[in-house]
């Protein structure tokens, strides 16, 4: 039977750093909880992003359309933070669209809420942390890696995503072909 271990507030914060009681108890009056259903949009291409969202349970992912296909930008796990980064920080529309591959649920932050967190204490500066999140991507795809190299890194860096993910949405995320990627993971 899996066993279901349910992240506190304090799991949540920890993440990213030091908090005290008072911190908690404002991140759960800010915060609120949201239930998606698998395919469930939580933000379209075109939106402004206006939350940061830790996942609890589930897994979500980023994409782009480009003309019929979804072109896969990030790939979501339980016990991550999330959110369109560029969107967020320079409060523009969002290039991606953020849909609930399953079934889901997250704690939602606003950023009218975060501001409102760090003008009551300055422990949620720390959440500059989680906005880096996109060096992850940046080194896949900077670093010129082979397919072996980014199966590889992605591996260490995120074992779980192949258990949950298929093999098309991985391919697409690290931008090689699924055949090219069988053979990776068929020598790996």
């Amino acid at each position: 039977m899996k066993r279901i271990i349910m992240m506190t507030t304090q799991d949540i914060l920890n993440s990213i750093g030091q908090f005290s009681d008072f911190d908690y108890e404002l991140f759960e009056r800010h915060s609120a909880k949201r239930i998606l259903n698998k395919n469930e949009v939580l933000i379209n291409e075109g939106e402004v992003c206006k939350c940061f969202y830790f996942i609890l349970s589930g897994s979500l992912f980023q994409f782009q359309t480009c003309d019929t296909d979804e072109v896969i930008i990030d790939l979501h796990l339980q016990n991550e933070w999330m959110f369109n980064q560029q969107s967020l920080t320079e409060q523009m529309p969002s290039n991606t669209t953020i849909k609930a591959f399953s079934k889901s649920e997250v704690v939602e932050l606003s950023l009218l809420s975060f501001h409102c967190l760090c003008s009551k204490s300055q422990s949620f500066l720390q959440f500059g942390k989680i906005l880096n999140q996109s060096k992850n991507r940046t080194f896949i795809f900077d670093n010129s890696l082979k397919p072996k190299e980014k199966y590889s890194y992605i591996n260490k860096s995120k074992p779980q995503l192949a258990k949950i993910f298929p093999i098309k949405m991985i391919a697409s995320y690290l931008k090689i072909s699924p055949e090219t990627l069988s053979r990776v993971r068929a020598n790996f």
